[in-house]
Parts: structure tokens; sequence; C-alpha cells
């Protein structure tokens, strides 16, 4: 497997971000990848934050809501997924799969022998990251969740999803920084070069380029049966408490979607609407944290 490693000093000064880079290189079954992440707070906090970045984002997206969590006393851990940003890039695109990205996050989360954890997803955090609880159940004990889905493989894919896939399709060299600033115009361009920085041409974009096709949106596509199962094991199974923010403006996984996901978690209350949000919901993530706190009392 030839593999790409975004050269450190691309992520020298990034904006608002002075967490220390960590990285594992014995991933079990992914032993010739480097995976990045970062880990703040007390290791024996009462939770562990466990935040999963989106396309074609990284752990930086947590900048904003990282230490919110690590001024209430906890732990936060947060990894980039492979392909995506300190992490290690396999340069073929086909090696990028449904299986591929969930089984190195259930390595990582065994790895740091997590527990207590509350799962942060957004996009394909929360696409990935919903099918976990119910493979390490005890793990497990609340969702903060934002513009995601469970890809079952039912119903029709929203327009705005299958826009953005066609054109990802388009654009194998995509400009990360123009894409981020459609989608929130508040970013200013300190932070629009933080997320151009995993990647410094085209190579480097294989695993960007990937995960919209790996949305399984047919019914025996690659992860549609796990993500049917966790959704019954949700309606069924799950215990904990759930709180979701939505990013009104998101043409994507916008309002409409993040209702069907909520139809499926117990329990879970009236979410948190941010009108002026788009898909980076993380990008208001100061107000996101502070009332996820206060949902859970904590």
């Amino acid at each position: 497997m030839k593999v790409l490693r975004t050269p450190e000093e691309r992520f020298i000064n990034l904006l608002n971000f002075p967490y220390r880079p960590l990285y594992i290189e014995s991933l079990k079954g992914y032993e010739n990848l480097r995976m990045h992440y970062i880990d703040e707070g007390p290791k024996d906090a009462k939770f562990s934050f466990l935040c999963l970045h989106g396309q074609p984002t990284w752990c930086y997206l947590y900048r904003k809501m990282t230490p919110i969590f690590l001024n209430a006393g906890y732990r936060v851990v947060a990894p980039d997924f492979f392909g995506f940003g300190r992490s290690d890039k396999p340069l073929e695109d086909e090696v990028y799969t449904f299986d591929f990205h969930r089984n190195s996050i259930i390595e990582f989360i065994n790895h740091l022998r997590l527990k207590n954890i509350i799962l942060v997803g957004q996009d394909w955090g929360g696409i990935i990251g919903l099918t976990l609880p119910m493979e390490m159940p005890n793990r497990f004990s609340k969702l903060i969740l934002m513009n995601t889905a469970l890809g079952t493989g039912e119903g029709v894919p929203s327009p705005g999803f299958k826009a953005f896939r066609d054109w990802v399709n388009k654009s194998p060299d995509m400009d990360v920084g123009k894409l981020m600033l459609r989608g929130t115009s508040i970013l200013t361009p300190e932070e629009l070069k933080a997320y151009d920085a995993p990647f410094p041409d085209i190579t480097y974009k294989a695993g960007i380029r990937r995960f919209p096709n790996l949305l399984p949106t047919e019914y025996d596509a690659p992860g549609a049966e796990i993500s049917r199962r966790a959704r019954d094991w949700f309606q069924t199974e799950w215990t904990g408490e759930a709180f979701m923010a939505v990013g009104m403006q998101d043409p994507v996984l916008g309002p409409s979607v993040m209702r069907t996901l909520r139809a499926t978690i117990p329990r879970c209350p009236k979410p948190l609407n941010l009108e002026e949000a788009g898909h980076f919901v993380q990008e208001w993530g100061d107000i996101v944290a502070k009332k996820a706190l206060e949902v859970f009392n904590l």
C-alpha cells in the first residue's frame, strides 16, 4: 500500500488549536498506518468526549467545543480518520471503504481503552460513529449529534447530497478551503488555511474523494446492513441520553434528515436549531457544547 504523510510544517501555528498532536502507529489491523489524534483532559474523568469529524475536515473542526468540555473537567479525544488531517493517507481511492474507516475507530477505542464515552458526531462522524455503540454498548453513555444520519440504504438521498456527490466526483482536486467557505461564510483566512493544511496537492485527496461515494444509499450497499442493525439496536436497546443540534441551512444533512434520525433515538429531546448554521455545525460549537452540558446536567 502506498501511503502519503502530510508534512508537519503544514500544521504550524494553527489558529486556536494549541493541542499536542499524538500518534498511534500500532493500531490493530492498520500496522503500516499512523493515526493522529488529540487527547486532552484528565484520563480518569467521569466522561470522555469522543469527537469524530466528517468530510472534508479533521479534528481541527472541534476547536470551539474542546475547551468547553475541558473547562467542565472532562476528557476530549478526537482522532483524524485515515486520509484526513494529520493521519496517514493511502494513495489509492479503493483503499477507503466503509469497513476500513469503521474498524479503524473501533480499534482506536480499544487501543485507548476508552469508557464512559460521549459520542460527538457530525457528517461521517455520526454515519460511522452511530454504528459503534451496539458493538461495545458498555463503553458508550451519551450522544451529541449534528447534521448526520444512519446510512441504512432505505429511502431517497436528499437532492443536496446527490448534488454534492456529483460535484465531488467531477472535482478530484477539490479546493477544501473554498468548499468550507461555501458552507460556512464566517470562517477566517487563517481557519481556511488550517482546513487546507492536510492536502498539499491532489495526491493527498483520495480519502475526501471517496467519502461521498461510501454513503450507503442502496439497500445492499456496504455499510447499509450494519447501519440498519444500529438503527434497530437504538430503538430497542439504547438506554443512554442524546442531544441534537441542527444547522438549518444545510442542504445535505439538514433538518429533514435530522428529524428522521431523531425518531430513531429514544428519549431524544427537541434539538437545538441553529438558524444561521450550515453543514459544519461545529463552527458554532461553543453554543452547542454549552447547551449539551446543560441538557446532560454536566
